[in-house]
């Protein structure tokens, strides 16, 4: 096989193609809130406590997709800068309940066009069919394969 065939076979492959879209929906992020001072993980984070005011750490890590690990470092980190604050359950002191702080609110409310406008730039190669199309067919490829992630999530 010529090299110019194996290399043409590598940008085929689906897993490189997700990679290479992971690259470029991480860098359209950064550009676009680099001035929030926050990651794509620290985002889904404050939107998971947003979304579910109340949650545990646990259930936060399967609600968004991020491993136990992870998700405990995106934490703490966030709580340091005061955007999210922990509470003892009232059944289970073990239990911390997460809640956003009124500075984690207010930046999620600020980011969140930035957010939205990340979105339509990553689909603004595709017609609108074809970002339908492309969003239930990556939906599916993604809920199909869950049970391979890392950090699965449940419904």
């Amino acid at each position: 096989m010529a090299k110019k065939d194996r290399a043409e076979d590598l940008f085929q492959m689906p897993g490189h193609l997700i990679r290479r879209c992971h690259q470029i929906a991480v860098g359209t992020f950064h550009d676009a809130c680099g001035d929030f001072d926050l990651t794509p993980v620290q985002f889904a984070v404050l939107r998971g406590i947003g979304l579910r005011p109340g949650i545990d750490q646990v259930e936060l890590s399967r609600a968004v997709g991020i491993d136990r690990t992870t998700i405990g470092d995106v934490i703490l980190r966030l709580e340091k800068r005061g955007l999210l604050g922990r509470a003892a359950d009232a059944a289970d002191r073990r239990v911390k309940r997460l809640s956003l702080t009124a500075a984690g609110a207010d930046l999620l409310d600020r980011v969140l066009p930035s957010v939205r406008a990340v979105q339509d730039r990553l689909l603004a190669p595709l017609s609108p069919g074809e970002r339908a199309a492309f969003i239930r067919l990556l939906t599916k490829v993604v809920d199909r394969n869950n049970e391979n992630s890392r950090a699965p999530l449940e419904s």
